[in-house]
């Protein structure tokens, strides 16, 4: 039966030690950095925003960024540092394509443990991550031999809302618990 206690950072720290996601030390060291406000009701998204906060996931910020191509390396590096050093990400491209009408083709190219990536990218602009093919990025840098894999992480929305992608390194297992407990979506 889902929990049916409000959500606040506090709440989420019992539900991720409870499942192994993250152990005691770490949830006393997010609570005590987010301790103005850990007793706060969050809302859906900030839900799943804890995750990041938790070391336990990467944003795909979806308003503008500064550079495409080191915005992707830092999004990849974020990935690996959230597999605890199972994966190393290097030479980062992106291979630009000519504007037809309002959009671009590009392919977003990197390495993974040794192992080429190539990732087809639409940019509609230089400041503006393809979100699909960010995730589809990160979730390239789901550890192998691991259980954990890279999923994307669905809430609740408000209307005219912009929000940022999360994904977030879970097993089968742990995802179906923070649906169950966390009210999240894990794809």
């Amino acid at each position: 039966m889902p929990n049916t206690s409000p959500m606040t950072y506090e709440r989420v720290a019992v539900v991720l030690q409870e499942i192994g996601m993250v152990s005691k030390q770490k949830a006393q060291s997010v609570l005590d950095d987010f301790a103005a406000y850990a007793h706060d009701e969050l809302k859906p998204y900030e839900v799943a925003c804890t995750l990041v906060s938790f070391g336990l996931a990467v944003s795909v910020h979806a308003d503008d960024i500064d550079y495409l191509e080191p915005g992707y390396a830092w999004l990849l590096e974020e990935a690996a540092a959230v597999t605890g050093g199972a994966v190393t990400v290097s030479d980062v491209r992106l291979h630009e394509g000519e504007f037809e009408g309002d959009s671009r083709d590009d392919v977003l190219e990197f390495r993974c443990n040794g192992r080429p990536v190539s990732i087809p990218a639409e940019h509609f602009s230089d400041e503006y991550y393809d979100q699909l093919a960010a995730c589809d990025a990160i979730a390239e840098v789901s550890p192998d031999g691991d259980p954990r894999s890279f999923r994307l992480v669905d809430f609740a929305r408000e209307r005219h809302g912009v929000y940022d992608s999360i994904m977030v390194l879970t097993t089968p297992e742990q995802a179906q618990a923070l649906q169950r407990d966390l009210g999240l979506t894990i794809r």
